[in-house]
């Protein structure tokens, strides 16, 4: 097994030689490294929110997107936010108070917080055996989108935030 060190301990994220992730332990990787970053930059302490039964699928807001490609498995990771929640997280992370926020430096920071947490998971992860290319991340923005996938992959969504302000964090591969 590949055991890599979380913020909550050492997880394993292989089964045996196969090389595959277990869906659960790697979304664990991918949260650990989010609730660091959003620490970090902003100061909020976030945690892992309870989610309604088909919240996974849709997206309100914003979105984050990039791909994170390894020698072992492809991922895209999908990070969103309402406008509001996205307004205040730039301000906390830019220092532009709420109010001077404009739509692309939100942008901006959705993008940062997702090329930033999937840096961290890289670093977590990587080693001799994993080799990762990551995309540049990009932003999109609508209401009611949906991320459609094919029906075998694996899928890991979580809400994190306060109760003030959450994202959406989902991983598909």
């Amino acid at each position: 097994m590949d055991s890599i060190e979380t913020g909550t301990g050492t997880g394993n994220i292989g089964a045996g030689d196969s090389g595959l992730w277990r869906v659960e332990e790697l979304g664990s990787v991918f949260v650990d490294a989010l609730l660091d970053v959003v620490a970090k930059v902003s100061g909020f302490s976030f945690g892992v929110m309870p989610s309604l039964s088909g919240e996974e699928n849709d997206f309100d807001g914003m979105i984050g997107i990039m791909s994170f490609n390894s020698n072992k498995k492809d991922i895209m990771i999908f990070l969103s936010a309402e406008e509001n929640d996205m307004r205040v997280i730039c301000s906390y992370m830019s220092g532009i108070a709420q109010e001077e926020v404009t739509k692309d430096d939100m942008y901006d920071a959705l993008c940062e917080l997702v090329n930033m947490t999937a840096g961290t998971v890289k670093l977590r992860i990587g080693g001799e055996d994993y080799i990762f290319t990551l995309s540049v991340p990009f932003a999109v923005n609508g209401d009611n989108i949906s991320i459609i996938t094919k029906t075998r992959v694996n899928v890991f969504s979580r809400i994190l935030g306060t109760d003030e302000i959450s994202v959406r964090l989902k991983i598909v591969y």
